[in-house]
């Protein structure tokens, strides 16, 4: 199939109107709609803006292309839209996009359409043909330089790219979410840097049509190294023990240079059948340790959706009384129980089940994910709690690592059983009854003894709590430290304790609130620029989004860090001291009226702990000239 045969006239625009990227992929999602390519105009949008979310689609050199596969596409089509003056596409290079290819694909593309919008992917990457779509006069003209460069053929990656060279073999995996442009195009990106270069490599392209251009165990065993550019999970197990370098699939586009030569020098870890990393001849190292971290934030942010909705409907069950979900109670309201029972009974109930399932995943791929879950909920059930939660995560995710392993042996014609039936059964099987004979009970006991340590623990030890866990917050903003302490929040949550996490959201708003307060009270120690984030900053500590202020604690962290961290504590430690709990994980200020205790004593902690911060940086910090 040829490439106009899904761009045709009436589906490319010159003059883009706009100059902003949600107008601009509005302009293109009309083009497609008044094309008849869309039987769902805002269903198609949606998907595109969704994958945007996950990285832009502007790829530099004036390039954007965004792009879904969607049941909301009726037939697939090309919008081609271009913009003399450029429109801010949030691209990687930083420069305006002029030409921006919107691909709609049917969920059904079949082949032959996917092979003509890879190509279109490809041929972006030449400047001569750039060059001839910003010249182009009219829609024809556009047509005939696609087609003077189309060719309607099989895939070049079936063909070797040049001969054997001394420097040795790289192979590469490219994949994107959509598989429809960025991966041919980080594909094609590296194969004509490696021919430019004089260097041996092989593309595997994990797009929508399947894999293509596959690695073969040969060729794996006598590779140099392995490049995966990757933003969705690829097949790793057959990495084992090869130098691994692993990018988002962007920078297979935009740095193929140095990523080839990296690879040429083996500068990468070496990759472990378990999943986890190491140097070469290193058996532990901090790569290994960043993959177990990795895991478990997989987890976390899997979960978190169900913690923060799940959270803030029992707190708003809470304006009805605090007891008005109990049908026994004066205070009764059935609405209530309904927020409570959908928030705590269902949202919670999924929360740890989920933790688990994600980490699995995460290990194992696809086939942990119902080990996982399952190992999860028995944590849930049995009262053995978050932790509990973690310990099945990385038990079903190892676990089926050696599933894989040991079912090698099998047959070829049998590979179909494994993950509809081999993998569930003795997965499942194996996760659940070292979780009922082995883990449950243990970790219940360890849990129960911890709520009765922090319940007998004095004011002052309650106070040292809170000071740790709020400093916690604003160590790294956002990063391990900060995840850590929110994780603990969340785990005596769901243990029926509440004094933490209200010092934990305490010591997250701070830092961004301190931040803003000392941007609009000592005004001559920031520039103008920092003054206008300033104001971001409060809106974003309100949120609880304690990640606002890393742009200043990365411009100046000498200063910004202590700062925060003092003012952090000093929250936390006053949120303990009055005795203060919070049922919601998420919300900030706009849970407040949810505390145990006294909201205002609440919202008092934080403004003092956030004037702490203010006046620290008013000291540490040097007057600014502009």
């Amino acid at each position: 199939m040829k490439i106009t045969e899904l761009l045709t006239k009436n589906t490319i625009k010159l003059a883009i109107e706009n100059t902003q990227k949600d107008m601009v992929i509005d302009e293109l999602v009309d083009v497609l709609d008044q094309a008849g390519k869309l039987n769902d105009r805002e269903g198609y949008k949606e998907a595109v803006l969704n994958r945007e979310k996950q990285s832009t689609t502007g790829i530099g050199e004036g390039i954007a292309i965004p792009h879904a596969k969607t049941g909301s596409v009726s037939d697939p089509a090309i919008a081609f839209g271009r913009s003399v003056q450029g429109v801010d596409y949030e691209s990687l290079d930083g420069q305006p996009s002029q030409l921006i290819f919107m691909i709609a694909a049917t969920d059904g593309a079949n082949n032959t359409h996917l092979e003509a919008l890879s190509r279109l992917s490809t041929l972006l990457m030449r400047e001569e043909i750039r060059k001839q779509l910003l010249e182009a006069a009219t829609e024809e003209d556009v047509l005939d330089i696609i087609n003077s460069h189309d060719k309607d053929d099989e895939e070049e990656e079936q063909t070797p790219q040049h001969a054997p060279s001394a420097k040795g073999k790289i192979l590469a995996v490219t994949a994107c979410p959509t598989g429809i442009a960025h991966t041919f195009m980080a594909a094609d990106s590296l194969k004509e840097k490696a021919k430019e270069l004089g260097v041996d490599i092989k593309v595997e392209t994990n797009g929508s049509g399947g894999i293509k251009n596959a690695l073969t165990a040969e060729e794996i065993e006598e590779a140099t190294a392995i490049i995966v550019a990757a933003d969705k999970q690829v097949e790793m197990q057959r990495f084992n023990g090869k130098h691994v370098i692993e990018v988002p699939v962007v920078q297979g586009i935009r740095k193929p240079q140095e990523l080839i030569e990296r690879a040429l020098k083996q500068d990468a870890p070496v990759y472990r059948g378990d999943g986890s990393k190491a140097e070469k001849g290193e058996k532990s190292s901090g790569k290994g340790r960043n993959a177990f971290y990795r895991h478990i934030m997989n987890g976390v942010s899997n979960m978190l959706p169900f913690v923060v909705g799940g959270g803030i409907l029992i707190a708003i069950s809470f304006m009805f009384g605090i007891d008005a979900v109990d049908p026994e109670d004066p205070s009764y309201n059935r609405f209530a129980e309904a927020l409570s029972t959908i928030g705590g009974g269902n949202a919670f109930g999924l929360m740890i089940p989920v933790l688990a399932g994600f980490i699995a995943m995460s290990i194992a791929d696809r086939p942990g994910l119902a080990p996982g879950m399952v190992g999860g909920f028995m944590a849930a059930q049995g009262q053995a709690g978050f932790l509990g939660g973690l310990i099945a995560g990385f038990l079903a995710g190892y676990i089926v690592v050696l599933l894989k392993k040991a079912l090698n042996v099998m047959p070829q014609s049998l590979e179909g059983l494994k993950p509809v039936l081999l993998y569930p059964v003795f997965g499942i099987f194996f996760t659940g009854i070292i979780m009922f004979f082995v883990i449950i009970d243990p970790v219940k006991a360890i849990n129960l003894g911890l709520s009765s340590w922090l319940q007998g623990l004095g004011t002052g030890n309650l106070v040292l709590l809170g000071i740790v866990l709020g400093g916690m917050m604003s160590v790294d903003m956002g990063g391990p430290i900060n995840k850590a302490a929110f994780t603990f929040g969340i785990a005596m949550i769901d243990a029926g304790i509440f004094g933490p996490h209200a010092a934990i959201m305490a010591g997250g708003m701070t830092a961004p609130l301190g931040i803003a307060l000392a941007t609009s009270i000592f005004r001559k120690k920031f520039t103008k620029r920092d003054r206008e984030s300033g104001i971001t900053c409060y809106f974003m500590g309100a949120a609880f989004i304690t990640e606002g202020a890393i742009p200043f604690a990365a411009a100046d962290p000498l200063r910004v860090i202590p700062a925060a961290v003092a003012g952090s504590a000093v929250a936390g430690g006053l949120t303990m001291f009055f005795g203060l709990g919070l049922r919601a994980p998420h919300g900030g200020l706009f849970v407040s009226p949810f505390v145990e205790g006294s909201p205002f004593i609440y919202i008092l902690c934080i403004l003092i702990g956030a004037l702490v911060t203010a006046v620290l940086l008013g000291i540490l910090k040097k007057p600014v000239t502009e």
